[in-house]
């Protein structure tokens, strides 16, 4: 992922036209079109798209290029989704979980969310045995929770990375 870091801003519809939106629907499903085949899919010439692609980034709308890896052949297979309550809501315990958060082996994303739970977080391990540890090694002493819940995925139905675009 590129280092540059571009202010986001707020771009509504208007700034954005067809091609703009087509650009970043085929970029979201391959980031690794050349700009000569990106420039063709899209009926422009390469140096004319290649600056709305530049224009993209400057926009924040695209916030870096990854490459997507398989879990199981990283080690990473297993999915488990956790709910977290806090002791207290209040910007101290917020910020100091959400900094602990960011330390625990394998999250993937840690959301605040509305409801019965506080947190979200997604973490990748291999297996049960290493959540297991993973969940008394780390999980367990996250500052401020008063409850964790598990939720180990048995099946992937849906996973995407794409954002929808209406073009």
């Amino acid at each position: 992922m590129s280092t540059t870091k571009f202010r986001v801003q707020a771009v509504d519809d208007a700034e954005l036209d067809r091609t703009d939106k087509t650009i970043l629907r085929l970029l979201q499903r391959d980031a690794s079109l050349s700009n000569v085949a990106l420039a063709g899919k899209v009926h422009l010439s390469p140096p004319a798209c290649l600056r709305r692609v530049e224009r993209l980034r400057r926009l924040g709308l695209i916030k870096g290029v990854v490459a997507l890896l398989e879990p199981r052949a990283v080690g990473a297979g297993m999915l488990v989704m956790i709910g977290v309550v806090l002791d207290r809501s209040t910007p101290e315990s917020f910020a100091a979980f959400e900094k602990a958060a960011a330390k625990v082996s394998g999250c993937m994303e840690c959301h605040v969310v509305t409801g019965e739970f506080d947190y979200f977080m997604l973490i990748r391990t291999r297996d049960s045995d290493s959540f297991n540890r993973l969940h008394a090694e780390q999980l367990l002493y996250l500052p401020g929770v008063r409850q964790v819940r598990s939720f180990m995925v048995l099946r992937n139905v849906l996973s995407t990375t794409e954002l929808p675009l209406v073009v």
